[in-house]
């Protein structure tokens, strides 16, 4: 089932996307303290004496978490970017955030400018709000249902390697010095400018083209280049009956998606994942990695080489995840990895705390570090957007795709504001606090999701239609009741498509 055009267009798509969410998230750490010098000295040279403490931590602040205020945006307007231009058109053009942003933070130190810095975190913010939604739905939608699960996994496997990325261009030796800092960040054109060159030759997600375009010709193509197969009218058939279900296929509003009682399970499900998925407490451990090292008797200087071990740990887990998630399916793995990242933030706890006592406990902390990271990747780290693409029909993935990255962006900036208030009341037993989010979106999880492997998106939604209390034919009359057309109207329409030469004999 893996062509070659399938593997291309998804690693394409996710190098040139989610690779450079992750690149972005560790990026600023290595030269963290250059950076600050430079804010220093550009106050001092504009206002004629350094800049304070506070303000200075408060401009460092801004500029790390106003990446996901950019997000935010990103998630925001994603939807009408999608439905216009369609999934594989909306990815190419996100790169004009990516290159403007890279253009700006890279010119910062020679313009001698700091608001440009800022500025283009905000775009590359804008930049990963808008992949992580347009991604996951395009590889959601060009891959079979067999194999679904492991080609979304690939964007958490990008974003692995993207945060990896970061650290190793960030070692003194070839980044992390002070004259070459801004390399860091002109690095982010690289991928944009391969995904521009690789993705205009490979099709727009079948799907859209048929459902949302009424393409036939070019969603019988698109389905023959990813299938790598000549015969693809069962799958032709089966988007079909997907639209017959539905009844039509405009696109439905966030409001509307809202008040559709036969989705109610499904919207709860995706918010509940993608709220866990940034508050689970993986970016606390971030925060403490170097400080346990240190306590671990580590050299402060050979910390960053050790730091890379969590970056690969990430990475390999998020390949092992892609690898076995056709196999056991998503519901254990993500229930799985909550499960476990329970177990080991307990431990963490307990040796962070009595770590001063006993000379062996510090390492015991470095493990569980590397097993709640292991842990995460797993499951948590790439289940929950995989889960969004697979919950809704065609008409209704951009506003639930919308509704998950606001979740997501806005966890991930409470994160980052109330953290450090967390950390400084409950000292090394704000993990437990994490390890009480994780409990409880693993006993949701066990109790209301479905397994989703190898069923199609009917049959994802017939697995919810009891639990929503309301019949799989009910789900669609409740978009637009007025303005639903008939049975016999769509196939009239189709019918006409067809003498129109729009699509081939044999697919009928």
């Amino acid at each position: 089932n893996w062509s070659g055009s399938l593997i291309v267009a998804s690693l394409t798509g996710a190098f040139g996307s989610s690779f450079l969410y992750g690149y972005n998230l560790s990026v600023v750490n290595a030269p963290a303290v250059y950076i600050k010098k430079f804010y220093n000295e550009t106050w001092e040279r504009r206002y004629g004496f350094s800049v304070d403490e506070s303000t200075l931590t408060l401009l460092w602040s801004i500029t790390v978490s106003i990446f996901a205020i950019g997000g935010l945006v990103g998630a925001i307007i994603v939807t009408p970017i999608v439905k216009f231009f369609g999934r594989k058109c909306t990815l190419l053009l996100n790169n004009v955030f990516a290159v403007t942003a890279a253009l700006l933070m890279s010119f910062s130190l020679l313009a001698g400018s700091f608001e440009m810095l800022i500025l283009g975190r905000v775009i590359m913010g804008v930049d990963a709000g808008i992949s992580l939604s347009a991604l996951p739905m395009y590889l959601s939608e060009i891959s079979p249902k067999e194999i679904r699960g492991s080609l979304g996994q690939v964007t958490a496997i990008f974003i692995c390697i993207g945060v990896f990325t970061g650290q190793v261009l960030g070692l003194p030796e070839i980044f992390g010095q002070e004259s070459r800092w801004p390399y860091l960040f002109a690095a982010i054109i690289v991928p944009s400018l391969i995904q521009v060159v690789i993705l205009p030759f490979l099709p727009e997600s079948p799907r859209y083209l048929l459902l949302e375009k009424h393409n036939t010709s070019k969603a019988e193509k698109a389905f023959q280049t990813f299938l790598g197969k000549d015969d693809v009218s069962h799958e032709i058939e089966e988007v079909l009956a997907e639209s017959r279900v539905q009844r039509n296929t405009k696109l439905v509003s966030i409001l509307q998606l809202l008040r559709t009682r036969a989705v109610r399970w499904q919207v709860i499900t995706v918010v509940v994942t993608m709220g866990c998925y940034q508050l689970c407490g993986l970016n606390a451990i971030w925060y403490y990695t170097n400080n346990i090292f240190s306590e671990a008797g580590i050299n402060h200087e050979t910390i960053p080489y050790v730091t890379l071990s969590t970056g690969a740990v990430e990475t390999l887990a998020a390949v092992f995840s892609g690898l076995v998630i056709e196999r056991l399916g998503r519901r254990p793995l993500l229930i799985g990895g909550f499960g476990l990242m329970v177990v080991f933030f307990a431990v963490l706890t307990v040796s962070l705390t009595l770590q001063k006592t006993v000379h062996w406990l510090p390492y015991l902390s470095i493990f569980c570090i590397l097993a709640i990271i292991a842990s995460f990747c797993i499951g948590p780290g790439g289940i929950p957007f995989v889960l969004t693409g697979e919950f809704f029909q065609q008409s209704q993935r951009p506003a639930a795709f919308m509704i998950a990255g606001t979740v997501n962006w806005l966890s991930n900036f409470v994160v980052g504001l109330l953290f450090p208030f967390i950390q400084s009341g409950l000292q090394t037993y704000c993990f437990l606090v994490f390890a009480a989010i994780c409990f409880a979106g693993a006993t949701y999880l066990f109790f209301v999701l479905p397994e989703t492997k190898n069923k199609t998106f009917h049959e994802i939604s017939q697995a919810f239609a009891k639990r929503n209390k309301v019949s799989l034919e009910m789900q669609e009359m409740n978009h637009y009741p007025g303005e639903r057309k008939s049975s016999a109207e769509q196939e009239s329409n189709f019918t006409s498509s067809v003498d129109n030469g729009e699509t081939k004999k044999g697919i009928v």
